[in-house]
């Protein structure tokens, strides 16, 4: 039975608190709930929906980052599909998959925008969730699969960084400069040329053989998954460190993640009897030491695949975190991208020894979880990218408003 918005308001003498307290209590809910909440009333609505609620919202509670799957069939464009996963409320969302009807090169996402390239030099972006998307000035070079980031310039101006990403020419690499960094200003629609990526990384420059991972808004990592090497670029600076290598023993392949000022690896590894293993370390960023500080159980790696070719299943192993979650996704079809979660917590006992984050990684303490699964249908891709990314409420009121 439906019941007018009025009727509610005259039954329910609680609709009738004042907009502040109003405003308090709602500022604490999950982002989507936020969004149901302000379908209850009209008062409900109009706190919501104010421009100065999701700046409160963002104040009250800390807000996990999505996980977001963008799958690309290169046949049939119909075929692609996105999903995102919300923590807060345990599920997934199916996403518009593409910015327009043509074939999207590549695609990217990062402190809450989606990232597409539909050319040689075409890059767009849109805010999460929401759109519109925007195509930018034309990249200085070409790219294929680049590195990208989103950070605040000393005026808190959003600034985007595109990194490698070389782009292949009759099946060779086009070298006219396969190590470019770029730094776009939405403002001014202007792209920068910075100092390129030091040349170690010349073997595989693209988001294929590299992960990133934005270090307190200051530095942008670049990390070899195959080959364990490490560059930070400052952001303010423009400019590279020194190049290192950061491999565990028995490491076969990492991936560099961050969480505030904080640096994360997590990766497969060797172990001494017995099958493979999937830890996670904690490293300080200033000496490159580490400590690990947890492994996936091993009836959660086993969920992930089923087969058991030692050899070669767990070459499809992906990963990717932000802000203390760290999700862990296979990316073959067989059993519909399954994936698992760790969430990293410190332990009272280092809060209350007040300790910097850096110098105990063994007061942090992983829980693992298994993620539900894609809604159905899931469709086969020739491609799988996943991101974390935070989203801000203002994209999920705006989107919802969109979808009425």
């Amino acid at each position: 039975m439906e019941v007018e918005i009025g009727q509610v308001e005259a039954a329910a003498p609680w609709l009738r608190l004042n907009d502040d307290l109003v405003e308090l209590v709602l500022s604490y809910l999950p982002l989507r709930s936020a969004v149901v909440a302000g379908a209850v009333s009209r008062q409900w609505r109009r706190i919501v929906s104010h421009p100065g609620f999701a700046k409160r919202a963002a104040s009250s509670r800390r807000r996990p980052p999505w996980f977001f799957l963008y799958g690309q069939n290169n046949v049939v464009l119909r075929k692609n599909q996105a999903f995102g996963f919300d923590p807060d409320a345990g599920e997934w969302i199916a996403l518009p998959p593409s910015p327009s009807a043509v074939p999207v090169e590549c695609f990217a996402g990062a402190g809450g925008f989606f990232f597409a390239t539909i050319s040689a030099t075409r890059f767009c972006y849109a805010p999460l969730l929401r759109g519109p998307w925007r195509e930018t000035s034309p990249l200085l070079f070409s790219r294929y699969n680049p590195l990208v980031g989103v950070f605040s310039s000393p005026g808190g101006r959003r600034r985007f960084i595109v990194v490698g990403g070389a782009r292949f020419i009759g099946g060779l690499v086009n070298l006219e400069d396969p190590l470019a960094v770029e730094i776009y200003d939405p403002e001014s629609d202007s792209w920068e040329l910075c100092a390129p990526l030091p040349p170690e990384f010349q073997p595989g420059n693209s988001s294929q053989w590299l992960s990133a991972a934005l270090l307190a808004g200051r530095f942008f990592y670049v990390f070899g998954i195959y080959s364990s090497s490490i560059a930070a670029f400052d952001l303010s600076r423009r400019t590279w460190s020194s190049f290192q290598t950061l491999r565990p023993p028995g490491l076969l392949f990492s991936f560099l993640l961050a969480s505030g000022d904080r640096l994360f690896l997590a990766g497969l590894c060797n172990t001494p009897e017995g099958p493979p293993c999937f830890s996670l370390w904690a490293v300080d960023h200033r000496t490159m030491d580490y400590a690990e500080i947890g492994a996936m159980p091993s009836d959660l790696l086993s969920c992930l695949f089923d087969t058991d070719d030692d050899d070669n299943k767990f070459a499809s192993l992906k990963c990717v975190g932000l802000d203390g979650l760290v999700y862990v996704f296979n990316e073959d079809h067989h059993k519909a991208y399954p994936a698992c979660v760790c969430e990293i917590t410190e332990t009272s006992s280092a809060a209350a020894a007040n300790l910097p984050a850096t110098s105990s990684p063994q007061n942090l303490r992983c829980t693992w979880r298994k993620v539900p699964p894609l809604p159905s249908p899931v469709n086969r891709f020739h491609k799988v990218i996943a991101f974390c990314s935070p989203v801000p409420l203002n994209s999920v009121l705006l989107a919802a408003d969109l979808n009425n």
